[in-house]
């Protein structure tokens, strides 16, 4: 299998990543707003208001979740994986001698033809260390020494 589809298909796990938690976002959402409907209907006094501002509060959270998945999925756009070169940068499969990134999106653990790699945002932490690398460069992260064998 080439590389290219390596990162490909590491690039489609990263958009399901970001479609799965913005329809269970939206989902909460729509969930939130049926209960603000039926709360409005069904009840009064004290409990009534406690139950509403527990409801708005719930929006709140999930209208912010609903920003951050949707900044998440601007910069996976930016993503671009055919671009090829030698400094490490968003788009970029990384080898190193401790593991495999892919420098796009925080989605964690993916495994492609049974190979581990990392889809990690370059403001993560390591992202940030690896960031504007080069092959045969050294990096300390959690005191672990580890170079880079190669940049797709």
């Amino acid at each position: 299998m080439t590389q290219m589809t390596v990162k490909q298909k590491l690039y489609d796990h990263c958009c399901e990543f970001v479609e799965n938690r913005l329809k269970s976002i939206m989902n909460l959402i729509s969930e939130i707003q049926e209960s603000l409907l039926s709360e409005t209907k069904s009840s009064a006094g004290d409990k009534h208001e406690t139950g509403r501002a527990m409801l708005q509060l719930e929006r709140e959270k999930a209208g912010q979740q609903l920003a951050e998945i949707q900044k998440v999925e601007g910069t996976l756009t930016k993503t671009d994986i055919n671009k090829k070169g030698d400094i490490v940068r968003l788009g970029s499969l990384v080898y190193t001698t401790q593991a495999n990134y892919f420098i796009s999106i925080s989605a964690g653990k993916l495994t492609i033809d049974n190979i581990d790699f990392f889809a990690i945002s370059p403001d993560a932490p390591i992202g940030l260390l690896l960031v504007s690398k080069r092959v045969g460069d050294e990096v300390i992260f959690r005191n672990q020494k580890f170079k880079i064998k190669n940049i797709l």
